[in-house]
């Protein structure tokens, strides 16, 4: 699905349509994209691409990524905190 070294930095966050929670965070998704050039923002949508998002146990998942690795993640939606996480990998 996801080339991952074609992203230096990503984040990649992992929802579905039914999902409240992922639908009010994702605008902030959308926004907070602007304020972090240096990372690759992906939405995945879990239903979309199940045999890539079948260890997904949450939504949302927000997965940070450094030159192909996962470094990090991120349970649950809150835009203070999502932003916090992307200053600390961007």
């Amino acid at each position: 699905m996801f080339d991952l070294f074609l992203f230096l930095q990503a984040v990649i966050n992992y929802g579905a349509s039914w999902c409240r929670v992922c639908s009010e965070i994702l605008p902030a998704f959308h926004r907070l994209s602007n304020n972090f050039p240096k990372l690759s923002f992906v939405y995945a949508d879990i239903d979309e691409c199940p045999e890539t998002t079948q260890h997904i146990r949450y939504t949302p998942t927000f997965q940070f990524f450094r030159d192909g690795e996962r470094v990090d993640e991120m349970y649950g939606a809150g835009e203070e905190r999502l932003r916090d996480r992307l200053w600390l990998h961007s």
